[in-house]
């Protein structure tokens, strides 16, 4: 599934048709060649393929600290805000994976498309990554990391965990769709970069 995987990502990706399949009912769609440089900050995540002890394939998500913040609680994938010390996105990737779930022996397969955050101005470069450990040792940031979540990729095929209903943040509802991952709601930029790697594993399968 890998090597299938891999040789998808350098072809045309699926793009903002599979992303918006999970994005909330009212998000604007916005023209990533129109934005400029000084209208959003580069980040990057990490979608990181590991295999369990059963031989099973699962990707690791980190649900966030309570904060004063736009993305307080919410689940997410690891990653963060590109450093100019960091060289490049991918090495941004990288490290926010080191620091955030303690996974550092990774080999790079490809990324997906990429995704503005309006509310926060993120303009975010998922990368996808394999764990070069069996079933790696994960140690959560204890600033910013509430928990580490695991969705196996037999559950992300699973149409039966995508949901739709309201969601709260704050004072604001929101119609949204989302995953269902260990009873928790994995929505909004998580959701959307999900969707897009479903979409790419179910055309290769």
């Amino acid at each position: 599934m890998i090597n299938r995987l891999k040789t998808a990502l350098a072809q045309t990706l699926p793009g903002a048709e599979a992303q918006y399949l999970m994005a909330p009912t009212h998000r604007q769609r916005y023209e990533l060649r129109s934005l400029k440089a000084e209208e959003y900050k580069p980040s990057a995540v990490m979608i990181l393929f590991c295999e369990d002890n059963s031989g099973n394939m699962f990707i690791p998500l980190t649900e966030r600290m309570t904060y004063n913040g736009v993305h307080s609680g919410q689940i997410s994938l690891p990653g963060g805000k590109f450093d100019k010390n960091d060289g490049d996105l991918s090495s941004t990737a990288l490290r926010e994976c080191y620091e955030e779930i303690g996974v550092k022996e990774i080999e790079m397969i490809g990324k997906l498309t990429p995704l503005f955050i309006p509310v926060s101005n993120f303009l975010v470069h998922p990368f996808i990554g394999v764990s070069k450990i069996k079933n790696p040792q994960m140690k959560n940031q204890e600033r910013e990391v509430k928990t580490i979540l695991k969705i196996g990729l037999q559950n992300l095929l699973d149409d039966s965990i995508v949901k739709h209903g309201s969601i709260t943040v704050g004072d604001v509802v929101i119609k949204s769709p989302w995953f269902e991952v260990e009873n928790l709601k994995v929505w909004g930029a998580t959701a959307m970069i999900l969707s897009e790697l479903k979409q790419i594993i179910k055309i290769t399968s």
